[in-house]
This record gives C-alpha cells, structure tokens and sequence, in this order.
C-alpha cells in the first residue's frame, strides 16, 4: 500500500507539472471504487483549474478553483500518472485505469488501481477537514506536534505493541507498515514490544527516527515492490535501501543475525533479534 512517502513524493511532482492547468473534458472508465464516482463527478470538475497540491496523511488533496477539492487514495495498488506527449493518447486502459482528466496543455492525469480499493472524491473545501476520510486523524509525523513528549503520552500505559502505536492513524498519521519497521529497527526497538513499557529514551529515539525514515523515503520516491509508479510512472527507489523489512532469513546489515518475521496487529513485522531489543 502506498504509504505517506510515496503520496508525498507523488504531490511534489505533480505541484511542478500539473498545478496551473486547467481540466478540459473527464473520463470515467470505472466507478465502483472504494467511494462509487458520483454521476456529476465529471461536470463539476470540468474547467476548473488546479491550483495547488496538498497531502493529509495518505490521502492526496487536489485543490481546484471554485468551493471544491479532489481528494485521492491510491487504495493497495493505484497510481496517478502524469502522462504527457509520449505517451499514446489512445493508451487508456479501460480494465485499470477507471479516471482521465484532459487537461488544456494535451497531458492527461490518468488514475489506475487493478483492485479499485483507492479512491477519488469531490469533497466541498469548507468540509474536507470533517470528511469520514480525515476526520480524527493524529498529527502529520513531520509536523512539530509530533514529538517525543508527544509519543511519550500516547504510549504511557498501553498494553499494545509499539508498532501498533505507531501505525494508529489515529496517533499519527500516514505510517504504514514497511516504514513503521523501518523506524523501530533504527530505533532498536522490537514491535511487539509493549508500548507502555518502552522507556522514555527509547521513544526519543523512535520519535527521532520517523522524520529520518520518512525524509530518505520521499528523497527516493518511495518504495515499489510490486504496482506502485509516481506520476511519471517510475517506481520508487527506496526499497534497496529498506533494513529488515521484506528480508525474513537475510542476515542483519548490522550484525549478521538472520533477520525475523512475526506477525503484530495482522501484519508482517520484520526485526532483527539481535538489535531490536
């Protein structure tokens, strides 16, 4: 699943390429997304200009002129493509690629997600705040209300695993897994750990391993296993970077300990044993 920064990496690209373009005409190929694509989708965005690109959390926010925002998930396997001259105009996918938007250069912004758990939403701007898809959710981890003082309070006397703690949107928000691994190994500390029995210095140190984590991320558009592409439909560089995650059996960069996988809160949880205490 694209995590904060593939989402990030995405917006800053389209804020060079795509911002100041006007969208001419609007094709759907697919509505039943995560959210069905309304009936007057198409008509209400058709001439209006794109003004600014802005995230939240995962969720890319389309600012548009006029009362009204584009707001999109990629779901587990989408992608907004830029796609400019050459590219085949006639290269729509009607299988995959469910959304075009023309815009008054010839590029098109296509959107394609093969299991169609993304999403795209005209949200009113005056409500995007309070939408069901935002609402509640904790502060951006590259924010400065994301701290160590901050973690250190949410985590005091909870009986869930740190990992847990740090992939709650609720908490913060746009953590994932892939990355969520990532920062306890930095911090050296095992994600089935209980959260309330992490120690004060051990939580600074995680606190100051997600802006590190993220930052290199986003630097390297991301990470692509399998489906994920940025706008230019290149896929993220940061997966020969990745630590523990996805490498079960391999030995550990660090100490050469076979690193371990176990499952926390239903998901695959990579560690080294030996580091990760």
């Amino acid at each position: 699943m694209p995590e904060l920064p593939e989402v990030e990496s995405l917006r800053r690209i389209l804020a060079r390429t795509a911002v100041g373009r006007t969208i001419v005409s609007v094709r759907i190929g697919e509505k039943r997304l995560r959210r069905r694509v309304t009936a007057d989708f198409g008509g209400a965005i058709t001439g209006r200009r794109i003004v600014k690109l802005s995230r939240r959390a995962k969720y890319l926010i389309i600012q548009l002129d006029g009362d009204h925002v584009m707001l999109v998930h990629l779901g587990m396997s989408g992608s907004l493509t830029h796609r400019h001259n050459g590219f085949d105009a006639d290269d729509f996918d009607p299988r995959h690629d469910h959304l075009e938007f023309s815009l008054d250069d010839g590029s098109r912004l296509v959107y394609n997600d093969p299991r169609r758990f993304g999403m795209v939403r005209l949200v009113e701007r005056a409500a995007l705040a309070s939408t069901a898809e935002l609402k509640g959710l904790g502060p951006e981890p590259l924010s400065r209300e994301f701290n160590a003082d901050y973690l250190a309070a949410k985590a005091r006397g909870r009986i869930g695993a740190i990992k847990n703690l740090i992939m709650d949107q609720r908490i913060v928000a746009g953590i994932g897994n892939i990355y969520a691994s990532e920062i306890l190994f930095r911090a050296g500390v095992r994600p089935t750990r209980r959260a309330g029995r992490v120690t004060r210095g051990e939580i600074e140190k995680i606190a100051a391993a997600v802006p590190v984590i993220l930052r290199a991320a986003i630097g390297s558009n991301g990470t692509t296993f399998r489906s994920y592409r940025d706008s230019r439909g290149q896929p993220g560089r940061f997966a020969a970077r990745l630590r523990v995650y996805g490498r079960e059996g391999k030995p550990c960069y660090t100490c050469s300990t076979p690193i371990k996988n176990v499952v926390v809160g239903q998901r695959a949880s990579f560690y080294c044993p030996k580091c990760q205490r």
